[in-house]
């Protein structure tokens, strides 16, 4: 993973079904990083998390709740920088119409990082990742 924050070239990641364990930590160096709608994305699977958390894997739903796996969480959080919309209906048509949306994104960041230096990239991917589940406190007034 360090090699890969130091390519010279933008990295867009896309998660499409279930994005997890190491896998997903490598995803999230991307300068950029896509996800499907209904896909999730975590460095360890609810049953997992519920297993080491509560010793009981039974309580999957409860964990997968707390681990903010959805796409609209990491959005919120800025893990991941745009969702792409998938058909509320699966028809053979459904694969090209989510194709069709992924490459218009793709496109689209490319289009506006190609005048980037390779500086510029690597320092964009730095600021993103130091960005990501950044939150603010609130102060307190006396």
């Amino acid at each position: 993973m360090l090699k890969m924050a130091e390519l010279k070239v933008p990295i867009i990641s896309i998660v499409i079904g279930e994005g997890s364990s190491g896998g997903a930590l490598a995803l999230g160096v991307g300068n950029k990083v896509l996800m499907l709608e209904n896909a999730i994305y975590s460095i360890l699977s609810p049953e997992g998390y519920a297993s080491i958390l509560w010793k009981d894997s039974s309580r999957t739903k409860e964990a997968a709740e707390k681990m903010k796996l959805t796409a609209k969480d990491l959005y919120n959080l800025k893990v991941i920088d745009k969702i792409i919309k998938e058909p509320d209906v699966e028809t053979p048509e459904t694969f090209e119409i989510i194709s069709k949306n992924l490459r218009k994104e793709i496109i689209s960041i490319i289009s506006k990082m190609k005048d980037l230096t390779p500086e510029e990239i690597v320092e964009e991917r730095y600021q993103k990742f130091r960005k990501m589940g950044e939150y603010k406190v609130k102060e307190v007034e006396e």
